[in-house]
């Protein structure tokens, strides 16, 4: 054990399928997460219209800058640690078991948040898809149908939905160019005006909470250390896809934003987001191209929340196949596919609970819009801002015991910048989250979901002590991957048949 490079990574797992995605498709994943052109449609004009600032182009380049510093330290981490863990394995390391099991408690209902309240934006959206075709289908029949196609292919290789995903973010991209490049070339004002990027707008009172609004749009993008067991060379892979996943989408939705605002003129682009909504980017560019084009960017709008849809569920699926793994969850979750190398019950869990979700929503009567949609994706988006918040001071303390050939940038100065810069940003979330869910004043969603994640918070640690005290031995192993070191056990052959199919994929039950 004392001859182990100390730059190798720590305890890994041979039950996920191997060597399965490179740079592009984990790239896929990320900005697949982040769904761009569903942030372009529906938020960046929906900021525009609720805070009233033409900020919103520079204030989602400052986001993309400040996430940018966070992955710096978040992936120097990953070239260590290969886990499908991710946050929760991170947090294991740097700041101690008993917070890991925390994070892992907060972790799987944000994440499963955020996948369940997309269906609900689906359904919606293509329901009114089909409904311009001629065809009428609710937004519940709608959502099922995507709701088993996600679950199939859940279940299936994970570079078959990585080239899922990878034609559709080709396609929702070059749409996305397309439209900048028409708003640009038919400016309001009959000459392009630069105008929402001066610096000088950061001073200005809105700029924290339009920070708060743009940095859920990039919810996603750090579900690629999820998939660092899949990955060919997850060392260099990892790190590459999580840059380039939070470059793109940061440059996309800032470049998109401007583009708007020069289509309807900057000292008109508020009053039209107020008016059109979501149908203000095929607002501005209807006159000018073909009617086609208009109806493919409202079925690649569909697809576009399909692949957010995809990507969240691989995410959630892995978080509970490691904690499985680990004896966090029930060994159960642990199980993974003996051809495909999916977490097939972490895959089958995720989607029976979205279906629930769905048809207890249908059943009420809810607004899927409101209430699936906004409410759930904003509680789960503030999940995932408190792991982002964790995580960074676990790098800063993971690389305060050993710097592992990591020179002072990645261990040190990007990583307490973004620790100081993400603690303003949740302060704000917390502070406003009932602005964000829009309710009353009075009312006690302004703080039960930030208590609700404090005590899952709590119940993980309480459970993790539990863990310390009657089975060490688990415990010991909290982030770290596998039950025993990959030197201390045989790794098993993976299996060319379905006979005896979970031989090499389940972990021993004692």
């Amino acid at each position: 054990m004392a001859s182990k490079d100390a730059a190798e990574p720590d305890i890994i797992s041979r039950a996920l399928a191997r060597n399965r995605l490179g740079v592009p498709s984990v790239v896929f994943f990320g900005v697949a997460g982040a769904a761009p052109l569903t942030v372009i449609i529906g938020s960046i004009s929906t900021i525009y219209a609720v805070v009233g600032n033409t900020a919103v182009p520079l204030v989602y380049l400052v986001v993309a800058g400040i996430l940018s510093i966070f992955t710096v330290g978040f992936v120097a981490m990953s070239r260590h640690i290969v886990n499908s863990g991710a946050f929760y394995s991170y947090i294991s390391h740097g700041l101690g078991r008993v917070l890991g099991v925390a994070a892992a408690f907060v972790a799987l209902p944000a994440y499963s948040l955020m996948q369940i309240g997309l269906f609900g934006l689906f359904g919606v959206v293509a329901s009114g898809v089909l409904g311009a075709m001629g065809l009428t289908a609710s937004w519940f029949a709608c959502a099922l149908v995507a709701w088993a196609v996600v679950t199939i292919l859940g279940l299936l290789w994970v570079d078959l939905s990585g080239k899922v995903l990878g034609v559709l973010l080709v396609l929702e991209i070059a749409v996305v160019l397309i439209y900048d490049t028409v708003m640009v070339a038919n400016p309001a004002d009959g000459a392009v005006s630069f105008s929402s990027l001066a610096p000088a707008q950061l001073a200005t009172p809105e700029v924290v909470a339009m920070m708060v609004l743009a940095i859920a749009g990039f919810v996603g993008f750090e579900a690629t250390v999820v998939l660092s067991e899949e990955a060919k060379d997850p060392k260099k892979t990892i790190a590459r896809a999580t840059h380039w996943s939070v470059i793109l989408a940061g440059l996309l939705c800032g470049v998109s934003a401007w583009a708007m605002s020069v289509g309807a003129g900057p000292d008109k682009v508020v009053g039209q987001a107020r008016t059109e909504q979501t149908d203000m980017v095929f607002t501005l560019v209807s006159p000018h191209v073909p009617e086609a084009l208009i109806s493919v960017g409202y079925v690649l709008f569909m697809t576009s929340i399909f692949a957010a849809l995809l990507a969240f569920h691989a995410a959630v699926s892995r978080y509970q196949f490691a904690l499985g793994r680990e004896g966090v969850l029930p060994r159960l979750w642990g199980y993974t596919h003996p051809r495909t190398g999916a977490p097939v019950v972490g895959s089958v869990t995720q989607s029976l609970l979205a279906l629930i979700v769905i048809v207890l929503y249908k059943i009420g009567g809810a607004d899927p819009l409101v209430y699936l949609f906004a409410w759930l994706t904003v509680v789960g988006g503030l999940g995932v801002l408190i792991l982002m918040w964790s995580a960074s001071a676990a790098v800063i303390a993971f690389f305060a015991r050993n710097r592992r050939r990591e020179n002072v940038w990645r261990t040190r100065i990007a990583p307490i910048v973004a620790f100081l810069l993400l603690s303003i940003i949740l302060a704000a979330t917390v502070i406003g989250l009932g602005d964000l869910l829009q309710v009353e004043s009075g009312s006690i969603f302004h703080w039960v979901f930030t208590a609700a994640y404090l005590v899952l918070g709590i119940v993980g640690a309480i459970w993790a002590l539990i863990m310390r005290m009657g089975r060490p031995e688990v415990y010991a192993m909290i982030g770290r991957g596998t039950e025993r070191s990959i030197m201390d056990s045989p790794i098993p052959k993976r299996p060319h048949t379905h006979a005896d199919p979970f031989s090499a994929h389940v972990p021993s039950i004692k």
